[in-house]
This record gives structure tokens, C-alpha cells and sequence, in this order.
């Protein structure tokens, strides 16, 4: 957490609204059913844990705003309990928090703990005493209550006794009800602040495990926001634990007006010059800029990643583009739309758009904020070749019509002709993704599965999403496929054909709303992990620090068995000394190998790679796909690749299904190319 952060003063920035949007929600959704559901009230206690990750990261005020978002949300779903549940889960998760920000331990949070609870129940009594009604009421049930058990318990002669205790004690609660509810508060709220102070701090404990040493930093600068024009002078950057500069010497200048392709091999340094051009400091030489790098604010600095759906906020079209802006601020929305292609869909959900779409979305919500620095980091690299085309096309024309300088970083030689400038960053060798591959271990079908026999099969298969809601969508109908032991299966089509889709299915992550997907005759769905996915996304799939723990915890075996870890590594042509690297230090190329060797090492029956070369440059791609070919061959496992992007794929694949809208037609005639 940054300090500067926290000293911040002033109205709500656009990124602590954000931050309090996202927190009120999940804290809504925990709550809800806490209160409309019997026996669920201690999911409270999960309740704290937003709330307490807002009084850690941000100042009182930001808590302040979710509080008011959440209990308007919940009072309209479940009545008066969800805003007193909301109070709770602010009340404690805040303290937690904000003991947490301020370096405290378990004995700092049981004396707030303590104090918190005998506040609250004070505060109780005071509301008790003054609502005279309410408590005539309370009383009359507890006198009530206690002579029903009393009379009950008389029935046996042995308990007539214990029946005079109970109508004694609630005589006596009522006669003292003051010190009653301050010592009932203070022992509950106790116990609800050291259960939320343990899920916070196992909470954060996971967090700190796993750094994202890619993440865009705010940086604290008090100059006059102007990210151009940047010179780097012998600029190097060393990631923290490392020996070696991840970039390096780099010796650059970028002025307004410029477009510059920035092109190299996976792990040569392309993400990290993005994170220097948006802030990130230098670890050795100069990066000069007349100003501030205005990170996300006017006049700024705007950064478009390769995964547009984790940018992408709004629910509409046109709430996105405006999403995060200042209030008062005007933005000709509909012209913005028009420019990067989405004319007439401001009103479209963004749910409902394609990958392509979604990108230039991005684009556009960018564009909202009139950037002087606009950096698209491989934007290109999830979607198919008419929506790179468009994205291109688009790029292209932006520095003619906007005062600002254009940063493309791309894997693709097509695309980086089309800039003014091309900086081909060559890396260091220890940085260079693709090692020299180990001979994958030969292996042969288990004596009960035969090459060719079926495998998966496919029967009517059909899905709709939100069915029975007026957003209901079709993504699949009518399919029909069955997929043997050993096939190597390209199923191909564009963005939003429902290839994902598909693929969810087979691996019985999805039960198809119509129809019936099998393995060996029974539902895959009832089997998930026998068929191994591969997401778009690797660095989205590993959760754990390290190589080693993240195969070891993936595959289901000891952390400490050391041979079989490195096995897996050899197995998908990895240096086994990478098996204690940490998985922010992995390239994109490395971060799909351990994905691989994660699912290989479950020995499924299938594997399936939804976009495998999405983000790898060539070399990257013909290694990870001989690699594959290999494993097919020589151990009989079934391969099911989903892509947009058929080149060099054909020896992996020799069989190609292509689905257009939901529904498989016959498949072009292809022949691998270069990437």
C-alpha cells in the first residue's frame, strides 16, 4: 500500500469509486443471502472481509461511500436487515482494517475487538432505552418464552426446579437488561472481530503470496500531468529477487504525433518498457518526461491491455466508455464509438460483444480521457483476423486526429510495419522464453483405451445463457461430434462462434442446456478434471508463488516430492531449475508450459487449449506446438485445441471443425503458415 494513497485528500478519485463500487458489491452478495436465508447469518463474518480491504488500502471516506452504496442496494432486495447486516460488516471490517494499515497484531485487535464491542453495546442500550415500545415488547417475549419452558420443565417433578431458575434468570435480565445487552455485545462482537480478523488475515497472507509484479503502479507526482515527450538514457529494470535486468540499457526517445511498434521475443522486455512508459521508475539510468505520467487521468498516460474484459466495467456500452470520469466532464461518446467502429452499439451490453469489439471499446474508453501517451499492449493477440484488421486500421489513424504518441507492442511483423517506428527489444539470454526441449518421455496407451475407440462424444448438444430472462443468448445448438482416444482436434471459427463455449462443455466445467456431452458413455460433467483445460489466459490459471507449488498443487501431490515436479517440467520441455522460480518471473511462453505440465501431471484423458499461441511470438509458438505434437504422438493423448488462428497447426491437428454461430459447418481447406 502506498502512502501517498492513503494522505490523499479531496472529493473520491475515479479509481477509489471503482474500488468502492466493486467492494459494495461483493459485499451485497454475501449479505443478501445472509439475511434472507435461515442459518446463514455467520456468512456475515465474509461480509467484513471488502470492507476490511478498503479500510487497509484506502481512506476512511472510500469505506464511507461503499457503506452507502451497499445499504441502498441491500434495504431494496431484503428490507430493513440488510442495511443493519451492512452496519456490522462496516462496523468490523472497517476496525479490521484499519488495525491491519496501521501494522497491528492479535493483541492490538482484541483490545479495538473489546472496546469496538462494548461501544456497540452501548450504543444498543442507548437505542433500547429510547425506543420505550420496542422494548416493552422485548420484555413482554422474554417473559413470555420463559414461563412456556418453565411450564414445560414443571411436567417433570425432577425439573420444576429448573423451570423457577429460567423464570428467575429472566426476571433478572429484565431487572439489568442494560448490563445485559452492553456484555452480550461486547462478547458477540468480540468473537465476529477475531473470526473476521483470521479470514482477513488468511485473506492477505494469499494475497502477499502471490505479488503481480506486472501490475500498473500510481505514482505520486506533483507536477503538471505530460507523459511526452519520454527519453530513456541507459534505462534498465531489474524485477526484485532477480540477478538480471528484465530490460536494458534502452536508449529512446518517444515524441507526440510518433506511432511506435515495439516488437521482440516472449521474456525480451516488451511488458516491462510498457510498465516504465506508465510510471514504473527505472532501477538504473534516466527516464525523463516534462511532467507527470498521469496515469488513467486527462492529458495523461492510457494503457489498453491484451485481455479487454478485465478493463471493461460497464454494463453498457456507453456507461463504460464514460466509466471512471470525473463528474461534469463532457465526452462526445457517440463520435468516440463511431471512430474505433462501434457506431450504433452505445446501448449494447457489453456482455453481448465480441473480443474484437471489446478491444475497441477499450480503446474508446480510453480515448474518453484524451491521452498524450497511449500504449496498446498486444491487443490483438485474443481475437481473430478480421478484428485484428479492424484494431490495426484503427490504431493507425489515431495520431492524425489526437495530440498524442502512440506505443503498439506486438509479436505480429504485419502489424508493427504499419508504425512509424519499429524497436525490436532482442532481451537477455536468461530472459528469452523458449529453453531447449527435454525428450518427452515415450508412453504408450493404458492397455484399456485403444487408439481411435470414442472418447468424447457430442449428442444435440446446445446452450443458452440466461435462459428464461429477456437477456437470454444462444451460444451453441445442434451439436453433434464425437472426438477418439489420440485424435489431435482443431475446432476453429471466429470470436463469438462459441468456441469457449464448446469447450467448457467437453471439459465438464458447463452441462449443456440441451443435449448430452459424454466420456466413455457417461456425462464429463460428472468427471471434471479426467478432461484438462487450458485457459486463454495462463497467467489467470496459476494461483500459487512458485513453479513448484503451483504443479504440485495443480496435479494433487506433495509439495516436496521434488522428482515428480521436475519431471512434469521436463515433460513439457522446461529446465527442471526453474521448478523454484517465481511465476512473476515466468515469460508467457513459460507461464503456458507450466500450465501444461500442471494438467499433464493429472494424466488426464484429454487436454484441451483454448488459444494456446495467444501472446507468443513465432519462436514461442513453433516450440510450445512441436512440444504438443510430440506428447500426442508418443503418449496417445487426445488434443483438442479451440482457435481462431489455424496456422502451423495442421501436423498437431489433422482433423478441423469449424463452428460459425453456434453451429458446426464444414471446415475451409488450410495450410499451416507463419505467424
Amino acid at each position: 500500500m502506498k502512502t501517498e494513497v492513503l494522505r490523499r485528500t479531496g472529493p473520491l478519485q475515479p479509481a477509489e469509486l471503482a474500488h468502492a463500487a466493486v467492494m459494495a458489491a461483493l459485499c451485497s452478495a454475501i449479505v443478501v443471502p445472509a439475511t434472507a436465508l435461515p442459518f446463514a447469518a455467520p456468512l456475515l463474518t465474509l461480509g467484513t472481509v471488502p470492507m476490511a480491504l478498503l479500510a487497509f488500502r484506502h481512506r476512511l471516506r472510500v469505506l464511507g461511500a461503499a457503506a452507502v452504496a451497499s445499504t441502498i442496494v441491500t434495504f431494496l432486495v431484503v428490507s430493513l436487515a440488510g442495511p443493519c447486516s451492512i452496519v456490522i460488516c462496516v462496523y468490523i471490517g472497517g476496525l479490521v482494517g484499519f488495525v491491519k494499515r496501521r501494522g497491528g497484531g492479535i493483541w492490538s485487535i482484541s483490545v479495538a475487538a473489546v472496546t469496538a464491542g462494548a461501544v456497540f453495546g452501548v450504543g444498543v442500550a442507548a437505542l433500547v432505552a429510547v425506543l420505550s415500545a420496542f422494548r416493552k415488547v422485548i420484555f413482554e417475549l422474554i417473559t413470555g418464552y420463559s414461563d412456556g419452558v418453565a411450564n414445560i420443565l414443571s411436567v417433570v417433578p425432577a425439573l420444576e426446579s429448573v423451570g423457577d431458575w429460567v423464570r428467575d434468570a429472566a426476571a433478572t435480565l429484565i431487572d439489568y437488561w442494560p448490563i445485559f445487552v452492553i456484555s452480550t455485545a461486547m462478547v458477540i462482537m468480540t468473537i465476529i472481530n477475531m473470526v473476521a480478523w483470521w479470514a482477513v488475515s488468511r485473506v492477505f497472507a494469499r494475497l502477499g503470496s502471490v505479488p503481480d509484479v506486472h501490475q500498473l503502479d500510481f505514482v505520486h507526482d506533483d507536477r503538471p500531468v505530460a507523459p511526452v515527450p519520454v527519453t530513456l538514457r541507459d534505462a534498465c529494470f531489474r524485477y526484485p529477487g532477480t540477478v538480471q535486468d528484465a530490460v536494458g540499457p534502452l536508449n529512446l526517445t518517444i515524441t507526440s504525433g510518433e506511432h511506435v511498434a515495439v516488437t521482440g521475443a516472449n521474456g525480451s522486455g516488451k511488458t516491462t518498457l510498457m510498465l516504465m512508459l506508465s510510471g514504473r521508475e527505472a532501477t538504473s539510468g534516466a527516464l525523463d518526461r516534462p511532467g507527470a505520467v498521469g496515469l488513467g487521468q486527462f492529458g495523461g498516460t492510457a494503457v489498453v491491455m491484451q485481455h479487454p474484459e478485465s478493463q471493461v466495467l460497464g454494463t453498457r456500452v456507453v456507461d463504460d466508455v464514460v466509466w471512471g470520469l470525473p463528474c461534469g466532464v463532457s465526452v462526445d461518446v457517440d463520435r468516440l464509438l463511431a471512430e474505433v467502429g462501434l457506431a450504433e452499439l452505445g446501448e449494447r451490453d457489453t456482455g453481448a460483444l465480441s473480443g474484437g469489439e471489446l478491444q475497441r471499446l477499450a480503446v474508446a474508453a480510453a480515448l474518453a480521457r484524451e491521452p498524450r501517451l497511449l500504449i496498446a499492449d498486444e491487443i490483438t493477440s485474443m481475437v481473430d483476423q478480421p478484428g485484428r484488421d479492424t484494431l490495426i486500421d484503427m490504431l493507425t489513424g489515431l495520431t492524425q486526429r489526437h495530440d498524442m504518441a502512440i506505443i503498439h507492442i506486438t509479436h505480429f511483423n504485419d502489424e508493427a510495419c504499419t508504425a512509424d517506428r519499429i524497436v525490436n527489444l532482442t532481451g537477455n539470454e536468461d530472459n528469452v522464453d523458449m529453453v531447449i526441449s527435454a525428450p518427452v518421455p515415450a508412453a504408450k496407451l493404458a492397455p484399456s483405451h485403444r487408439s481411435g475407440q470414442p472418447l468424447l462424444e457430442l449428442w444435440g448438444v446446445g446452450h443458452e445463457y440466461g435462459s428464461g430472462t429477456p437477456w437470454a443468448s444462444t451460444a451453441l445448438h445442434d451439436i453433434d461430434l464425437t472426438i477418439g482416444e489420440g485424435d489431435g482436434v482443431l475446432i476453429h471459427g471466429l470470436n463469438g462462434s462459441g468456441k469457449s463455449t464448446l469447450a467448457w462443455i467437453m471439459a465438464g466445467l458447463v452441462e449443456p442446456t440441451k443435449g448430452s456431452c459424454l466420456l466413455d458413455g457417461n456425462p464429463v460433467s460428472d468427471q471434471v478434471g479426467a478432461v484438462a483445460m487450458s485457459f486463454q489466459a495462463a497467467r489467470l490459471q496459476l494461483m500459487r508463488a512458485t513453479v513448484e507449488a503451483e504443479i504440485a498443487s495443480a496435479s494433487g501431490f506433495d509439495p516436496g516430492d521434488h522428482g515428480r515436479v521436475e519431471r512434469a517440467l521436463v515433460t513439457v520441455g522446461l529446465d527442471p531449475a526453474l521448478a523454484h522460480r517465481r511465476i512473476d518471473q515466468l515469460s508467457g511462453g513459460q507461464m503456458r508450459r507450466v500450465v501444461l505440465a500442471s494438467l499433464l501431471a493429472r494424466e488426464p484423458r484429454a487436454i484441451i487449449l483454448d488459444e494456446p499461441l495467444a501472446g507468443l511470438d513465432a519462436a514461442s509458438s513453433r516450440g510450445l506446438l512441436a512440444l504438443l505434437t510430440e506428447l500426442r504422438r508418443d503418449t496417445g493423448l487426445t488434443v483438442i485445441v479451440i482457435s481462431h488462428d489455424f496456422s502451423g497447426l495442421d501436423e498437431l491437428c489433422p482433423r478441423t471443425l469449424q463452428l460459425h454461430k453456434g453451429t458446426l459447418v464444414p471446415a475451409p481447406t488450410h495450410t499451416g503458415g507463419a505467424r
